[in-house]
């Protein structure tokens, strides 16, 4: 028997914040979010908790709070324990996380691949207002942030926050080139990557959209170049050629293609050297100064390279391995905030760019349903492509184990930081960005506007409370599917696997979603 936890209703704040929040001084808990089923004496003990959280809390209510997004690279919905009560991999931590915090189910990365969720998460704006169409970037790939768009970090730098990113970056570099060239954005650079000059610094990244600090990699794990950058230059310049490997689906030791490569970069210690710059960058901090921390994980995303004290976690082979070791970064991120001293007054954020890339034959053959009981996978229109886990906890403020049905795009994060933060968001920006820091705090929020979602072929979505409208016959992304009607319609609430299509009995409906997607498209502050 399944125990899914399934919350489809969409309760949101649709108020666009430029002002302060009022903290709440008692638990005033939300109607559309639930408890998880506890016993008596705990939730006695969880309320005495609550109550001296919040008195506690009004002794620093103007204290700005420092902020850690950890994002994870393509961790499905049902990969955690805390979501899926079936699920076959170990995680204690990111389970612990969510018994601390508030979890939830009706979050979705505004695509169901990479890049486009970055510029979204970052930027409070659809991707699909760029250049980038469908598909992700590459690691050569120019700067997808406009040069004077405002992201997360020049917000809270405005503010006087410390700002570092760590990780994956997956939005374009300005590569410094000893003459002017294009890369473009196909897998094969249209230009001669020996003319990079690798020592000098890069003319866009990071560092030029609001981070003052960064440390990680260009693109995923499996993309070339293999360097690491610190700030706005390589670590080492890449000297050498990496053969490309298959991917352990094949036969391989994990995926990733043939390029070059410098001499400080070894595919398997990526992860840890990244956790552990984070981990640092967490232990640097001054208390009395706020910080916002993005930390874009490499993982679980191919190649699979779990480190040896991991292996053998799981019975889902060196993937269910790499999600445990994830798990247990967000526990080390964690554990360095309150050995820092800093954890009552962060407000940590776990969450993940797209659904699993996870087969049905993987499925069926290890029992472990990566994406839950969502339809499709990674890259799809259907459900187990964009709708993910998003857990947060804020001592005093976010209330500990609840479960929040509210629709929420990672999109929103903009709004909702801002509103949390007292910034006021400027003129343009962030337009498709909607706060749910009502919702985050516990208290009672409107339902949150349509919602656009995208699949890796440039497919879009558009959920409206509980329906949902796939502008396609098929996933738009790798599972194999097709409908005989044009488009798709669901009603998630009595239909949540999006098995019955409805685009051809409620045509009525179907066209209101079609005029709504048709609404947001058209409506954009170009700059």
């Amino acid at each position: 028997m399944n125990h899914w936890t399934l919350h489809t209703s969409s309760q949101r704040d649709e108020s666009h914040p430029t002002g302060s929040i009022s903290h709440p001084g008692r638990p005033e808990f939300m109607v559309q979010c639930r408890r998880s089923p506890v016993r008596t004496t705990k939730r006695l003990f969880q309320l005495l908790v609550v109550l001296f959280g919040m008195s506690m809390a009004a002794s620093h209510a103007t204290t700005l709070p420092n902020i850690v997004v950890i994002l994870a690279d393509d961790l499905g919905w049902g990969d955690l324990g805390c979501y899926n009560r079936e699920s076959k991999i170990p995680t204690p931590h990111l389970d612990r996380l969510a018994t601390e915090g508030t979890r939830f189910t009706d979050a979705h990365s505004p695509s169901a691949v990479c890049s486009p969720t970055r510029y979204g998460l970052l930027t409070g704006r659809y991707a699909w207002r760029t250049r980038l169409q469908s598909g992700v970037l590459w690691g050569y790939s120019p700067p997808l942030i406009e040069e004077d768009r405002p992201t997360l970090a020049t917000l809270l730098k405005s503010r006087g926050y410390v700002t570092a990113a760590v990780g994956k970056w997956h939005l374009g570099l300005g590569w410094p080139t000893r003459e002017p060239v294009a890369f473009g954005d196909s897998s094969t650079p249209a230009a001669d990557v020996r003319l990079i000059d690798w020592t000098r610094a890069l003319a866009a990244g990071p560092c030029t959209v609001g981070f003052d600090t960064f440390y990680g990699i260009p693109a995923s794990l499996d993309m070339v170049p293999y360097v690491f950058i610190r700030n706005d230059r390589v670590t080492a310049a890449p000297t050498a050629v990496i053969h490309g490997s298959r991917s352990q689906r094949q036969g391989g030791a994990g995926f990733w293609r043939e390029g070059p490569i410098s001499p400080d970069f070894r595919i398997e210690d990526c992860h840890p050297r990244l956790v552990a710059d984070a981990v640092d960058f967490i232990r640097r901090q001054r208390p009395d100064t706020p910080f916002f921390l993005y930390f874009a994980l490499t993982s679980p995303h191919d190649p699979w390279v779990p480190t040896a004290s991991f292996r053998g976690r799981s019975p889902c082979g060196p993937r269910g391995d790499f999600v445990a070791e994830v798990d247990a970064a967000a526990g080390q991120i964690s554990q360095a905030l309150s050995d820092a001293d800093l954890a009552r007054n962060t407000l940590l954020l776990f969450t993940s760019d797209n659904g699993a890339h996870w087969l049905p034959s993987e499925v069926a053959d290890t029992g472990h349903a990566a994406n839950g009981p969502w339809r499709g996978m990674k890259s799809d229109a259907f459900e187990g492509g964009h709708r993910v886990p998003l857990i947060a906890r804020w001592p005093g403020y976010v209330p500990a184990d609840r479960v929040c049905p509210a629709l929420i795009g990672l999109n929103d994060l903009f709004a909702t930081l801002a509103e949390i933060t007292r910034s006021r968001i400027p003129q343009g920006a962030a337009e498709d960005s909607i706060s749910f820091a009502k919702a985050l705090l516990g208290r009672r929020a409107a339902p949150r506007p349509p919602l656009i979602l995208h699949s890796i072929q440039g497919t879009f979505v558009v959920r409206d409370g509980p329906w949902k409208l796939i502008a396609g016959a098929d996933s738009g992304g790798w599972t194999q599917s097709h409908s005989n009607a044009p488009a798709q319609l669901y009603h998630l609430d009595s239909d949540p696997t999006e098995s019955h299509n409805l685009w051809s009995v409620n045509r009525r409906r179907a066209e209101k979603m079609a005029r709504l997607l048709s609404q947001i498209r058209g409506r954009s502050t170009a700059r």
